[in-house]
């Protein structure tokens, strides 16, 4: 009982920074869309170099420096390290999404009196997020993956578990604790994948 129920803690540790992470990421990755499309350039070219330096940084590395420099806990340095990174990332998600959209969308938003940033709000961004939608549930397991390089920050995540775990009990049950591990990182994975294949179909169905 007791190791199942370290196993929980892991997994439940595992969850809520990726939860945290996934929300975060898709709220940057909205901004940093509306950034690149901005219209003026004083917006879109800062907007556009911090994505590209924030996709050139190593999670881990992002994760340490925040560990180290801002002196945060180990939870907060591994979800603004995923938010901030998986965010860059995502953000060309959205703003390639609006782009093909036929820009009869927008004038008819315009014309019916709302705002450019309502109307990109309310009626360009939520059909991006629909085409997109594949791409962006791709990148978010992505990101649930990567709660697993907590584990160097001293994150207490599922990973460092089962290492605790098989360090503990030695080497007889080494392999058994990192089989465990691993079924359950894939068990987690291909739900999140098959949410996301069933919440693309549901939307395509509206659609339809």
């Amino acid at each position: 009982p007791q190791v199942w129920t370290q196993m929980a803690k892991g997994v439940g540790a595992t969850l809520g920074a990726a939860a945290v992470g996934m929300v975060g990421a898709l709220v940057l990755a909205v901004l940093f869309a509306f950034g690149r499309l901005a219209s003026s350039k004083l917006i879109r070219v800062p907007v556009a170099i911090v994505l590209e330096f924030f996709r050139g940084m190593p999670v881990l590395l992002m994760m340490l420096f925040i560990l180290l420099v801002a002196s945060t806990g180990a939870f907060i340095a591994v979800v603004i390290a995923l938010i901030v990174y998986n965010g860059a990332i995502l953000g060309e998600a959205p703003r390639a999404g609006i782009l093909s959209l036929n820009k009869g969308q927008r004038e008819a938003g315009l014309s019916i009196g709302l705002t450019p940033t309502r109307t990109r709000l309310l009626i360009e961004l939520p059909q991006a997020f629909t085409q997109m939608l594949p791409i962006i549930m791709a990148q978010l397991v992505v990101l649930l993956k990567d709660t697993s390089l907590g584990y160097i920050v001293g994150y207490y995540e599922l990973l460092r578990t089962v290492k605790n775990l098989a360090t503990f009990f030695g080497n007889y049950y080494m392999f058994t604790f990192w089989l465990v591990g691993a079924v359950i990182y894939l068990a987690i994975n291909l739900l999140v994948s098959w949410l996301g294949r069933r919440a693309a179909r549901a939307v395509a169905a509206k659609r339809a």
